[in-house]
């Protein structure tokens, strides 16, 4: 599974690749992974709300507010005192819960059956969204040319 090395290793990989993954996505992986529901005490409980998007012209140009974009957030605290985050996109607390519980697992001895399990396959199929999205863009490519019109 080469490439997919950001995606998994770093804590900041797999949050992102959990915000970004499709919630159902998410949890059919997990259940497939046997990971179950670990025992938890919530430091923050599922809470819905809004967050601003800034965007930047060309990716070069000054900053500016796109839109606001609804989010969940949580954070969960494991029996053996692991802490676990997550934000994602959209209400659904239990994407949330599930995200968070992953971190907190990423950061014990369950990390290789996560990262496995439930991130590479993640990372796996938004890949392949994305060359999707790439060959439908490319798809729509007009090369231009000049001509040399001979005139001197």
């Amino acid at each position: 599974m080469e490439g997919l090395g950001e995606k998994t290793e770093t804590r900041q990989g797999w949050m992102g690749l959990l915000a970004r993954a499709p919630a159902d996505a998410l949890a059919r992986l997990w259940e497939e992974a046997g990971l179950g529901m670990p025992r938890h005490d919530w430091l923050r409980p599922p809470e819905t709300g809004a967050v601003m998007v800034r965007g930047r012209a060309g990716a070069t140009g000054d900053a500016f507010n796109l839109g606001e974009m609804t989010v969940t957030r949580c954070a969960v605290r494991l029996a053996d005192g692991r802490d676990g985050h997550a934000y994602v996109q959209g209400r659904d607390k239990a994407h949330a819960r599930r995200a968070a519980l992953a971190d907190a697992l990423m950061q014990g001895a369950e990390a290789a059956v996560v990262r496995d399990k439930v991130l590479a396959p993640l990372a796996e199929a938004e890949a392949e969204r994305r060359a999707a999205r790439a060959r439908r863009a490319a798809a729509t490519k007009v090369e231009f040319f000049t001509m040399a019109r001979g005139e001197d």
